[in-house]
């Protein structure tokens, strides 16, 4: 990935950019406007979110703290984590099921109580994909909930993780059907554009292209996007280092152990070249 140096309109992979689209009350339209498309056939649709506090400091003194990108409640009771993920973890999974618990806790009152809950989502956008090839190169929309392994029926139905995993989206402008191409393709291209795109006329993208554009941002806001932009390219740049010491290591075990260049070449991405000079 090569950083675009004639960039217009911000990064919403870094922290500054996706709070300044999606977690900020003058930009609540964006986000209900994503939300609804991501929910499509869903029977759900949102009319008005309030903004929730997205540090969670847990239920007592010493509890682990969860900080949230964006948390929100709807009009109807469900409650929205959307969080903007920018590098693949260990414990992923595991990461979002203890996210998922704290807008469970919240809704216990004091006192008396018949444990009726509200709809809870957890989203994902995902800058990566699963690993392991967990789903078709193909398929990058997935929805979660708790199901009956024998006959797959759900279970529960008001738990549900979202995931989309934004490297598997290659649609271009002149592919853009539904709402959620389009949210999908900004949120895929938007820091690489230089003006809106034709199929993206409908007035919330009109404001979101507008609130995206740096040049109307305050010097102060653009110290903190340019350094929010950095942290992202710090970590992405140690990411990838990482990764390509993991593969160096592999690669030089399977040249000790005998195999061919050309098969360390196939299953690993190096050159021969690099692979003769381990």
């Amino acid at each position: 990935m090569i950083q675009d140096v004639k960039e217009r309109y911000i990064n919403p992979y870094t922290d500054f950019g996706f709070k300044k689209l999606f977690g900020t009350e003058m930009n609540k339209d964006l986000l209900i406007s994503f939300l609804n498309a991501l929910l499509v056939g869903s029977k759900k649709e949102i009319e008005d979110i309030q903004y929730l506090n997205g540090e969670n400091l847990g239920d007592g003194y010493g509890d682990r703290r969860s900080i949230f990108d964006v948390y929100c409640v709807a009009k109807d009771g469900s409650r929205f984590i959307v969080e903007m993920q920018k590098a693949e973890q260990t414990y992923f999974k595991d990461r979002s099921v203890y996210y998922a618990t704290a807008p469970i806790r919240q809704q216990a009152p004091k006192g008396e109580w018949d444990y009726h809950l509200d709809d809870v989502y957890t989203v994902g956008i995902m800058n990566f994909e699963f690993p392991n090839g967990e789903y078709p190169a193909d398929s990058y929309r997935h929805e979660i909930k708790l199901k009956d392994i024998e006959d797959n029926h759900v279970f529960y139905d008001k738990l549900t993780f979202i995931y989309l995993e934004m490297p598997k989206f290659s649609k271009n402008e002149l592919e853009l059907e539904t709402m959620f191409d389009k949210w999908m393709f900004v949120l895929r291209n938007l820091s690489r554009l230089l003006e809106r795109p034709v199929a993206l006329q409908d007035r919330v993208f009109q404001k979101l292209f507008e609130q995206a554009e740096i040049a109307r941002y305050s010097e102060s806001e653009r110290r903190q996007y340019e350094e929010s932009k950095k942290l992202f390219w710090d970590n992405y740049s140690t990411l990838k280092t990482a990764e390509r010491n993991g593969v160096l290591k592999i690669a030089r075990k399977m040249k000790d152990d005998g195999m061919s260049v050309d098969l360390i070449a196939k299953y690993t991405g190096l050159t021969v070249k690099e692979i003769e000079s381990l």
